[in-house]
């Protein structure tokens, strides 16, 4: 079966992206954005493995290719206006490369950016070098 029918109705930006936010499947925790370009969602709606586009790398980024921490993709839904996707996952382990399980871990509280995460694999245990952290 071929996809076409479903990547066409997909609303890619100029850049040829859209954005994908994956959430739990059992907990609706959001977990993480990040891009995906048409081979990206092509490739994740026919193996059921989040696949993304890397903007820095200018590649496609399996999921946990690299750190063991994979997202088994259980359904692709599009939004109303065709331009963003939902993906609800299986994560193993953490989703964010700072070693928290969602990329979502600082909170606005009194001017300021919190972090109410902690890390729970250091990411140079994932990545085997130490990985930036937003400021």
């Amino acid at each position: 079966m071929t996809e076409e029918p479903l990547l066409d109705a997909i609303r890619f930006d100029a850049s040829g992206l859209v954005a994908a936010i994956a959430q739990q499947h059992d907990s609706g925790e959001v977990l993480m954005v990040a891009w995906m370009n048409r081979d990206a969602v092509a490739e994740t709606l026919a193996t059921g493995r989040a696949v993304y586009w890397s903007r820095s790398r200018g590649t496609l980024w399996r999921k946990g290719e690299t750190s063991g921490q994979v997202q088994r993709v259980l359904a692709v839904r599009l939004d109303c206006d065709g331009d963003a996707l939902l993906l609800r996952v299986d994560q193993t382990g953490v989703a964010c490369h700072t070693g928290r399980r969602s990329c979502f871990f600082r909170e606005a509280q009194g001017g300021e950016w919190v972090v109410g995460a902690p890390v729970e694999i250091d990411p140079e245990v994932l990545y085997g070098a130490p990985t930036e952290e937003a400021p």
